[in-house]
């Protein structure tokens, strides 16, 4: 085990604030177990306190510490996609704390795919309570730089892994009815969760339980920000030159036009490249005092449900 790692272990121990990578985005850690550590999350993103947190796990077989009368297919799902970007709800054991709930009689839980979380996590030897590491509402982060920016001296301190390999946070899946329900999409689809389940898991459209990242308002920059159609895109950048301003663009084609106000980043035109580069392109371009962030529409197939449904949030933050 490294020094780095032991350090970040005895920091949770003492009831502090560790961010640390996940394949998805870069995690706020606090001790699950400690009510006055994870009191310390909520703090330091300005989040909610009925808003639920997802616990991190080291392996499947710390399910039942924190999870009970857990189905079959929690386990078949388990086998199937952990470690990996899969939160699993399910009800919780009794003494697990409301702070890491909201209230509710479920909790989530992750076994994240990424080495460096998953040596902490066996380090520790518990569980790990982690939302995004960034001020509420904001964008998610996927570099450790990422988290420095935000929340500077919040944290305790920051374990570095590198850029995020999936880029995006992690499917949520409900367990607790007699149906399982994604209340939050990820990368990994319904098509992915039926070929285990032996049928499509339906919609959380009803929000209960409330899940991490399903407000209708997330994942915002600071800048205005628009979702537009490809035609309209450059209709959009000749208006901002109209007016001698700045504007970013996120686009997956080369800029067609040659004008140091454009602020334009080209982005992959599959659903996996553009995830992993979305937020780290959005906090780019936000720090870079642009009038409005445009980025062309994605396609509207089921690969690109869950950056859809991050755009969509992104884009109501703005408007809220």
């Amino acid at each position: 085990m490294s020094a780095q790692i032991e350090k970040a272990a005895a920091l949770l121990r003492q009831g502090e604030l560790v961010a640390f990578p996940t394949e998805t985005v870069y995690g706020l850690g606090a001790d699950a177990a400690n009510p006055a550590a994870v009191a310390k999350i909520f703090a330091a993103k300005g989040r909610p306190s009925d808003h639920p947190l997802i616990v991190h796990i080291p392996g499947v077989e710390h399910l039942d510490r924190w999870a009970r009368k857990i189905p079959e297919t929690a386990f078949a799902l388990a086998k199937a996609f952990w470690p990996g970007p899969l939160t699993l709800i399910l009800k919780r054991q009794p003494d697990v704390s409301d702070a890491v709930t909201g209230g509710q009689d479920t909790v989530g839980l992750r076994v994240p795919g990424h080495p460096l979380a998953l040596e902490l996590l066996k380090a520790f030897g518990g569980g790990v309570a982690a939302p995004s590491a960034n001020r509420f509402g904001h964008v998610s982060p996927t570099a450790a730089q990422h988290v420095h920016d935000e929340l500077g001296n919040a944290v305790s301190m920051v374990l570095d892994g590198g850029p995020c390999r999936v880029g995006i946070e992690s499917t949520i899946v409900d367990l607790t009815g007699p149906q399982s329900r994604i209340l939050r999409p990820g990368m990994i689809s319904a098509v992915d969760l039926g070929r285990v389940l032996g049928r499509l898991p339906g919609t959380g459209d009803d929000a209960v339980p409330r899940a991490p990242g399903s407000l209708e308002s997330h994942y915002a920059p600071r800048t205005p920000l628009a979702l537009l159609q490809p035609d309209v895109v450059i209709f959009a950048v000749r208006e901002a030159l109209a007016a001698n301003r700045r504007i970013g663009v996120i686009a997956p084609m080369a800029c067609p036009l040659s004008d140091e106000r454009i602020v334009w980043r080209e982005i992959a035109g599959d659903h996996v490249g553009f995830a992993h580069d979305i937020y780290a392109l959005l906090r780019e371009l936000d720090s870079l005092d642009c009038m409005r962030i445009v980025v062309q529409t994605p396609p509207q197939s089921d690969n690109w449900r869950a950056i859809n449904d991050r755009l969509r949030r992104a884009v109501a933050g703005i408007e809220k």
